[in-house]
């Protein structure tokens, strides 16, 4: 039976009526989110149709509200208006809306009360306010269940069982503003205010992810899911938390079976006491699992994930800095399949995979309204932009959006590129930032650049780096390239000016600005091997710096030249 869009925002509401939750199950879950995601793929087919009506509706809502008085939205009847009397903003145009309303005024930027305000993980720049109102929430949760549809989908086609979800995320808000809202980051945000879903889903209790200590709570986590034996996937925002992951239950499987064997909940860990008091309520031993993984670890010399469960399918990010770290996945989860889930910021939700193991998202037209501006136009201060049907396979182009937070063409300043059409609607891929780029003169070189240079000599080396960083040398004019680079544990680099010859080699292959440019003006570049633990050290003092670990990821490239000056160096080669 075919579903239209009002009942299915009813069926979305169901799942967060307190009466009936007691009652949902995983089954109901499953057939809800199939449901969803068959609208999903029906609005692909009307792209054009679909973002407009989203537009005038959302105009519709917002034209009483300050910036809608502001900007006369009541006036606007079409997408070619609305692109001409709404300029092309800034986060610097929006904060002075987002500061007012942590203060507590309402009726600023949408005419809901904000519920809750994310903040952005500040990993590549300043921390931005970003509100949440009970339609947006509405909009990411039915984007939330499409993105299951479609894993379901893709578990079926391969016959692959359906079961719980082991994603140790922390679900802590940060504080309160002083108007009385909640802020933290959007993976809190969801958790909290979706919290019954998540209770159908997560192989361990949500209780566990209220831990403040990272450690503690991923082994709660692990150790709730590793009595469930129908555990079925692994969540991780991000490649490096899923190797993260897979370290913990490597390095803690023997205090681990002891707790499944006893019934213990391990006094060592930094846990609250009232938390501690309520998961030891939830906790009781199953002696028969602990002798199963005892036999695993004696017959592998090691626990992961992928011996510890019959894993269907692993859900992290795919695209931008991913590939560096997904080569590293099989040591941990054998062949796995992975799913990129949700193409997703703490602005907005671009997107949903659709398949496994492969990178693009289909553009998520009803989740917001989105514009394209190509790349002969990312110097402009008011830039011609492309809608959704208008784009080319193969191109990059930087995207705008208009949703239910109160962001009206605003800039986000994410790169992407579009690898094809899923019916009338582009299937997109991250690739970086706007100003996540290097330049020794004006060349330009992203971090996907780096990445796939990397890639090529990791294999060409049959080397495993543990991380990587290109930045630039302070003093030379123009500088040259540092390549910073942090050996895995017990590799060895033989020929470490081989390796940088064949860095400036493959850059000018897949950059063709740095090629023109090399070897004038643009100086050979540098080898740097760092010493073993530089990137955990990096790492520790972003978080300490407040950046949140569910949001972290290292830049494998930066402009900013005291990055690592902290870090010792334990070899620098020139190149010949």
């Amino acid at each position: 039976m075919k579903l239209c869009h009002r009942v299915l925002t009813v069926r979305i509401d169901l799942l967060f009526n307190v009466h009936l939750m007691s009652n949902l199950t995983l089954s109901l879950v499953s057939a809800v989110a199939k449901q969803i995601k068959a609208d999903y793929v029906r609005n692909t087919r009307r792209v054009t149709a679909t973002q407009e009506k989203f537009l005038l509706s959302l105009l519709r809502s917002a034209q009483h509200t300050e910036f809608g008085q502001h900007y006369k939205l009541t006036s606007i009847t079409s997408v070619a208006q609305f692109r001409e009397q709404v300029p092309v903003l800034s986060y610097r145009d929006y904060e002075p809306y987002t500061n007012r309303i942590a203060s507590g005024e309402q009726n600023i930027l949408t005419p809901e009360r904000v519920i809750y305000l994310n903040i952005t993980s500040g990993s590549t720049g300043k921390q931005k306010l970003i509100p949440v109102t009970k339609r947006s929430r509405q909009v990411r949760s039915w984007l939330n269940l499409a993105s299951i549809g479609f894993l379901i989908e893709a578990l079926q086609r391969r016959n692959l069982p359906i079961g719980k979800m082991l994603a140790p995320v922390s679900s802590r808000i940060i504080g309160h503003t002083e108007g009385g809202i909640d802020y933290g980051f959007v993976s809190a945000g969801d958790l909290r205010l979706n919290r019954r879903l998540y209770r159908q889903i997560s192989a361990h209790p949500l209780e566990a992810l209220q831990v403040s200590d990272s450690l503690t709570r991923h082994y709660l986590c692990l150790l709730f899911a590793l009595r469930d034996r129908e555990t079925r996937g692994i969540g991780a925002t991000f490649p490096i938390l899923g190797l993260q992951l897979g370290n913990y239950l490597e390095t803690y499987a023997e205090d681990l079976i002891h707790d499944l064997k006893t019934g213990e909940i391990a006094a060592w860990l930094k846990l609250e006491p009232e938390l501690r008091a309520k998961l030891e309520r939830m906790w009781s031993a199953d002696p028969q699992r602990a002798i199963e993984l005892r036999q695993t670890l004696s017959r592998e010399g090691r626990l992961t994930p992928g011996t510890a469960w019959n894993l269907s399918a692993i859900v992290t990010a795919l695209g931008g800095t991913s590939d560096f770290y997904l080569e590293r996945f099989p040591s941990y989860f054998g062949d796995t399949p992975l799913f990129g889930s949700l193409y997703a910021s703490s602005e907005t939700i671009f997107g949903t995979c659709y398949e496994f193991n492969n990178e693009g998202a289909i553009l998520a037209t009803n989740g917001a309204f989105f514009e394209f501006i190509p790349q002969d136009q990312w110097q402009a201060e008011q830039p011609k932009t492309l809608l959704p049907q208008e784009l080319t396979p193969g191109s990059l182009y930087r995207v705008l959006v208009t949703n239910y937070s109160g962001l009206y063409r605003y800039d986000i300043k994410d790169i992407v590129e579009v690898l094809g059409f899923y019916h009338q609607t582009p299937i997109i891929v991250f690739r970086h930032r706007q100003g996540g780029v290097i330049s020794s003169t004006t060349e330009k070189t992203s971090e996907f650049h780096a990445i796939q240079v990397m890639q090529r000599l990791q294999q060409d080396f049959n080397l495993r780096l543990e991380n990587f960083c290109v930045t630039l040398s302070e003093h030379e004019i123009p500088p040259h390239y540092l390549v910073n680079i942090e050996l895995g544990a017990g590799d060895v680099l033989s020929d470490p000016q081989a390796f940088i010859q064949r860095f400036d080699r493959y850059l000018q292959e897949i950059q063709p600005s740095y090629a023109v440019k090399r070897p004038d003006p643009i100086p050979a570049p540098r080898l740097r091997i760092l010493a073993p633990g530089s990137f955990a050290l990096l790492r520790q003092r972003s978080l300490q710096a407040g950046v949140p670990e569910a949001q972290f990821k290292f830049s494998h490239i930066s402009d900013n030249r005291h990055l690592l000056s902290a870090l010792p160096v334990e070899q620098e080669i020139l190149m010949e």
